[in-house]
C-alpha cells in the first residue's frame, strides 16, 4: 500500500505467488507495487535482512569498568549477585549513576550465558501409572491455625501419586517420626484403595536426629517392614537434594497456597477441636483430588491390592508406673489412676495419643504431650486421677510441680492465685482442692468453671457450701428407694383367662 514499507510477510507472499503466478498477479496478491515486485526480483533479501543494525547512541557508562573490575569479581566468585557488584562498583566509582544498574545486570546476564559455570540441569521424567508414592513433611505453624483458642504447632504429612497426582495429607502434632509416616502412609493407601511398587521419602533427618547407631538401625528396619507389608519398594531421594522429590515438593507449596486462601475466606483461623480442622483439611484434599478424578481412577487399576489389614504404625513402650502416680516417656510426665502405682505397663505411642494397656487388656487412652521449647519435661494431667489423694494432702498443691496444669480450666487456675494473693497459702490450697472434688464427684467441670469466673469478675470469694448446693447433691445423700415385687401368683390371674380363650 502506498506510504507504507513492505515488510517480511508481504515479501515471503509475493515469493510464494511467485512460483506459479506472473510479477504482476503475484505483487496484486501481496497487496504491493509492480515496481516493488521488480526491486525484489532484483534483490531476494527479506527486508528485515536490509535494516542496518542500530548502533549505540550514547557512551557506554561500563566500558571502562566491565572489563577491568566487573569481569574479574564474575570470575573470582561465580555466585555473587548483580546487586553486590553494582554496590561494590558504586563504592569505588561515586560517580556512576544509578541507573546504570539495570545495564549491569543484563551485561553480567549475558556474560554469564557466554563465560559461566556451567548448571545443574533437571532432567523431567516419565511417570509410570502405578509405579511411585512419595511422602514428605512440611511445616505449618506459619499459617496461624488456632484449636481451642491455643496456636497449633503442626507440621502435615503429604503423600502424592507422581502419575495421577493424588494426594492425602495428615495433620502432624510432633516431629518427622517412623510413628507419623507410617499413621500417614497407611491412611494414605486406604483412602486410596491401592499400593504403588516404589514408596519414595526423604532422609528423614529429623527422624534420625539425636538417636544411637542401633536406634537408627531399628528405624530403618520398621520402615522397610512397613514397606514390604504393602509390596512396596522403599527409596530415599539423596540429603539436600529436594529435586529429587520433585514430584511432591512442588506440590507442597500448592497445597499450602489453597490452605491459606481457604483460611481466609473461612473468614478466620480459629477451630473448636483438632478433629474440625482435620475436617478442613481433608475437603480440600478432596476438592484438589476431584480435579483429577479421571486420572486417578485410570491409575487405581495399576495399583497393587492392599493387604487384608493394616500394620502397626505406632511404637510399643514399656513403662512403670511410680509412687508419684505416673510415669515419664519421652521427656514427658503422664499421670494414671493411683491404681496401676507399681505396674509395669505398655504403651502403645502414636503420634497424637497413648494407648495404655496390661497384658493385653486395654486400660484408658491419654492425649500425647510435648516437652517444651527450652528441653523442660512436659506435663499431661488429669486432676480426676489425683484429686483423691490431694484431699488428703492439700497442702502439696502449693509447690506441686505440676501445679498449672493440674486445673482442667483457665478459672480454677485463676481462683487458686486470687486466694493465694488475698487469703493465704492454706486457704488458697484447701479451697481449689474442694472445687475440684466437687467437680470431679459431681460431674460440673464446665458449669463451676463459669460460677467461678463470676465470683471472681464480681471480686468475692467463693462460697463451698453454697455452690455444693447448688450443683448435684452428694451422693451419700441420695434417698434410699426400696422396690417390692409382686408375687409371682398374681401374674396367674392373666395366665388363666388367656388359656380359657385358646381351648
Amino acid at each position: 500500500m502506498p506510504g507504507r514499507h513492505i515488510n517480511d510477510h508481504q515479501m515471503r507472499l509475493y515469493m510464494k505467488h511467485r512460483l506459479t503466478e506472473s510479477v504482476a498477479v503475484a505483487a496484486a496478491k501481496a497487496a504491493i507495487s509492480v515496481a516493488s515486485a521488480y526491486r525484489i526480483e532484483g534483490d531476494r533479501r527479506l527486508p528485515s535482512q536490509k535494516q542496518v543494525p542500530r548502533g549505540r547512541r550514547r557512551p557506554d557508562p561500563l566500558a571502562e569498568v566491565f572489563d577491568a573490575e566487573v569481569v574479574p569479581m564474575l570470575q573470582a566468585a561465580p555466585q555473587i549477585r548483580a546487586v553486590a557488584v553494582f554496590e561494590e562498583l558504586r563504592r569505588r566509582h561515586p560517580e556512576l549513576a544509578y541507573g546504570v544498574r539495570r545495564t549491569l545486570e543484563r551485561r553480567i546476564r549475558a556474560w554469564r550465558a557466554q563465560h559461566g559455570p556451567q548448571r545443574e540441569v533437571i532432567f523431567r521424567q516419565v511417570h509410570e501409572p502405578g509405579r511411585m508414592g512419595l511422602s514428605d513433611f512440611t511445616e505449618m505453624g506459619d499459617l496461624g491455625v488456632e484449636v481451642a483458642g491455643s496456636p497449633l504447632d503442626h507440621r502435615l504429612y503429604h503423600f502424592r501419586l507422581a502419575c495421577s497426582g493424588f494426594e492425602h495429607a495428615h495433620v502432624i502434632l510432633g516431629g518427622e517420626s517412623y510413628v507419623a509416616l507410617a499413621e500417614g502412609l497407611q491412611n494414605a493407601l486406604w483412602a486410596l484403595g491401592g499400593a504403588p511398587r516404589e514408596h519414595r521419602s526423604d532422609s528423614l533427618s529429623a527422624a534420625f536426629r539425636n538417636l544411637s547407631r542401633d536406634a537408627r538401625i531399628d528405624l530403618t528396619a520398621r520402615y522397610e517392614a512397613l514397606c514390604t507389608h504393602y509390596g512396596m519398594e522403599p527409596t530415599r531421594n539423596n540429603r539436600g537434594e529436594a529435586h529429587e522429590n520433585g514430584a511432591i515438593e512442588g506440590p507442597h507449596g500448592h497445597l499450602k497456597n489453597a490452605i491459606a486462601d481457604a483460611l481466609l475466606l473461612r473468614g478466620t483461623r480459629q477451630f473448636e477441636t483438632l478433629g474440625a480442622y482435620r475436617g478442613f483439611i481433608d475437603e480440600i484434599i478432596s476438592r484438589k483430588n476431584a480435579r483429577n478424578a479421571r486420572r486417578i481412577e485410570a491409575e487405581r487399576a495399576h495399583l497393587r491390592t492392599l493387604p487384608p489389614a493394616r500394620t502397626s504404625d505406632y511404637e510399643d513402650v514399656p513403662v512403670y508406673v511410680t509412687s508419684s502416680g505416673g510415669f515419664t516417656l519421652r521427656r514427658v510426665f503422664y499421670t494414671v489412676p493411683s491404681r496401676l502405682i507399681g505396674h509395669r505397663l505398655r504403651v502403645r505411642l502414636y503420634d497424637d495419643r497413648l494407648d495404655l494397656l496390661i497384658g493385653g487388656t486395654h486400660l484408658l487412652t491419654l492425649q500425647r504431650g510435648r516437652p517444651g521449647p527450652d528441653g523442660k519435661h512436659g506435663h499431661v494431667v488429669d486432676y480426676r486421677h489425683v484429686i483423691h489423694a490431694l484431699r488428703k494432702k492439700p497442702m502439696a498443691l502449693a509447690n506441686l510441680v505440676y501445679r498449672e496444669q493440674l486445673f482442667p480450666r483457665e478459672a480454677y487456675r485463676r481462683t487458686f492465685h486470687f486466694l493465694l494473693e488475698h487469703h493465704g497459702e492454706r486457704l488458697a490450697c484447701k479451697t481449689t482442692v474442694e472445687l475440684l472434688r466437687l467437680a470431679h464427684e459431681r460431674g460440673c467441670e464446665a458449669e463451676l468453671a463459669e460460677a467461678l469466673s463470676e465470683s471472681l469478675d464480681g471480686g468475692d470469694v467463693p462460697d463451698l457450701k453454697a455452690l455444693a448446693e447448688r450443683f448435684a447433691p452428694d451422693p451419700d445423700r441420695l434417698p434410699e428407694v426400696v422396690v417390692r415385687l409382686a408375687p409371682l401368683s398374681d401374674y396367674e390371674a392373666l395366665i388363666e383367662p388367656a388359656q380359657g380363650e385358646a381351648a
